[in-house]
This record gives C-alpha cells, structure tokens and sequence, in this order.
C-alpha cells in the first residue's frame, strides 16, 4: 500500500485528491492546521472513527509555517508520495496580507523541498513531491500559456507561487528529487469556498432563486479565465508523480470564458435574467488585475495522457444545482425558525 501526504487536505483539491487516492488503494495522510471549530466538513464522507471503523486517512495537526512539525510528520508517515496542496490562495486577500502569503506559499514550499531532500538522504529513500502551482504565475502575459511561457505574476499571492515553482525546480537539480509542479489553471466545483468568484456565483444563485437574497455584487466582469473542473484535474497531479522522470506540466481546458459568461449561463440555468440582479462593486476590483488566462495543455495531454472530461457548461450546471438544492435547505432551516446568515458581501 503506497502512502500518500497531502498538506491542504481539508481545502477543495485536497477531498477531491483523498478520495481519488483512497480509490487507488493507498493510505492517505493530511496536514490540517488547528481550528477551534471543525474545518474538516469536506472530508466528512472519508473519515471514520478511528475507534470504531479503520479506514486509511489519517490527519495530523500542522502547519507550512512550521518546519519541525512537517519534518515530524514526514518522519511519522514516511510517505511515497507528498502534495502540497496548502496555501493562503485567496488573491485578493494577498493584497491585505501579502508577508503571511508570501510565508505559507512560497517559504512553505521552500520547508517542506528541505524536509524531503534531508528525508531522502537520511533513509535512502526517493520520494516524490508534487507542487500546486496556479496559472495566476502568468499574470499579465498575452495567452495562451504553457510551460515555457514567461511568468509575470500580478498579485503578491502569484509572486510567491512563482518562487515556489523555481524552489522545486531547483531541488529538483541540485539534490535529485523527483519533483514536479502542476501549473494548474482555475478549476472549480461544488466544493469551492464560497469567497471565490465561481462559486460566489453559484451560491448567489441559488439563494436568489430561494428568495434569500436579492442582489449579488462583482468586480471585473471583463477577465477571462480557463475554468475546468476540480475532479478532473486532481488525475493530473497523480499522473504526473508516476511519470519515469519528474517534469512540470500545464493542465487547463484550452478555452477562455469571461465572468460574464460564467454569471449569464449560471443564472440561465436557474432560469433567471442576471442583469436584474447583478451589480458592480469597484471595491471588487484587483490593485493590479489579471485580464487573460488561457492555458495550453498540450504537453499534458501528449505526455500524462491526460484529458479534462467535464466541458464549461456542464461545470457551470454542476455548481448551480449543487447551489440551488443547498439554498432549498437553507430555506427549509429558516422556515422552520431557524436563522439563515445572510451572503453576498464577501471579496471576489
């Protein structure tokens, strides 16, 4: 049984990775930081009472900001395989808190490279590392982006993806680790935390259709990203780590949408006519914006054998259903005497 360690478990790509992960037989291991109220909901379906029901997941208290817990950790589990999935990736929180960002995504990835590479020498072991890199590295260079394209990161949470790639690539050559980074372009689903901009959406949505809300706020309704969808894109990342040689690797759809897009086909689907409910906010707009992202997955594709299955419409649909039954219950609760919090006023 191979042993998978994944930092960022309890975020989107992490229950979408255990899951596929526990499909292939291994035992699962996650990072998840110490909360004082449960952070674990997206993991719910996998975990078991270890009192009760053996199941191969396991979670440890950690944090990227901590090298002596990940190299504890690392001894503990003594995986095959480490995702580095964590991160504070919320974009336009990286503007209001930029040292934090910059500490957890790029020096935590920096902790982590030097926890293996001494982990790696000390036992003999070669174990693999992937790096979740994210399309936000491209920032201001025209489309489409791959591999070889120029990095011009235009966020202070872009700007530390950017070191955290060239750290992997630099353990990768100077200590031989078999380390890979997975530029991944936006990907979204069901799972997304409700303060990013898809998922804002959906919810919004959703809520609207229920009567629970009556306005939804947004910034650039103009920039235009690669969506695809979460589930498939965790594949990749487990591809690329079963590769004879490490390598990095763009995964994306290939195809642009704008935010427009996305909101006029989520509140089509809900059979709703988004202009008499959506609004732009300037509060919403990025210090320095990203206009274009659309990636080109050819390597991917060629190399990893890898395909996305779910299409944009599809994607959209999956979200806004998901969103609408959610609002059903929520209005089931508030019917019912219980109280509903109110949406719609959290940052793009």
């Amino acid at each position: 049984m191979k042993k998978a360690l994944i930092t960022g478990i309890t975020g989107q790509d992490g229950s979408y990775l255990s899951e596929f992960l526990l499909g292939k037989g291994y035992e699962v291991h996650g990072v998840i930081r110490r909360a004082s109220s449960f952070n674990t909901d997206r993991l719910d379906t996998l975990y078991r009472d270890p009192h009760t029901d053996r199941t191969p997941l396991y979670l440890h208290y950690g944090d990227l900001a901590d090298g002596t817990v990940l190299r504890r950790i690392l001894e503990k589990v003594g995986p095959d395989e480490v995702y580095n999935l964590g991160a504070q990736s919320h974009v336009k929180v990286s503007f209001e808190e930029p040292e934090y960002t910059a500490d957890i995504v790029a020096v935590g990835a920096l902790r982590l490279l030097d926890s293996i590479a001494d982990y790696n020498a000390r036992t003999g072991k070669q174990v693999r590392f992937y790096q979740a890199g994210s399309s936000e590295m491209f920032g201001a260079t025209p489309p489409p982006q791959k591999e070889t394209t120029t990095f011009y990161p235009r966020s202070p949470y872009a700007a530390a993806k950017v070191a955290a790639h060239w750290f992997t690539v630099n353990y990768r050559e100077a200590y031989g680790l078999f380390a890979c980074n997975g530029i991944l372009f936006n990907h979204e689903s069901p799972r997304r935390g409700e303060t990013f901009v898809t998922r804002k959406i959906t919810r919004a949505v959703g809520r609207i259709k229920a009567g629970l809300q009556k306005k939804l706020a947004l910034g650039n309704l103009q920039a235009k990203r690669d969506w695809g969808f979460a589930g498939d894109y965790i594949e990749a990342m487990w591809l690329m780590l079963q590769q004879e040689r490490p390598d990095d690797y763009v995964v994306a759809t290939g195809e642009a949408h704008s935010v427009q897009e996305f909101v006029n086909l989520a509140f089509s689907i809900a059979g709703l006519d988004a202009q008499q409910y959506v609004e732009v906010d300037p509060r919403y707009f990025r210090a320095t914006e990203v206009d274009y992202l659309q990636g080109d997955p050819s390597k991917a594709k060629t190399q990893l054998r890898w395909k996305p299955r779910v299409n944009f419409h599809q994607l959209v649909r999956m979200m806004v259903e998901h969103d609408i039954e959610l609002a059903r219950q929520e209005l089931t609760l508030r019917d019912a005497g219980h109280q509903v919090p109110l949406r719609g006023a959290a940052a793009v």
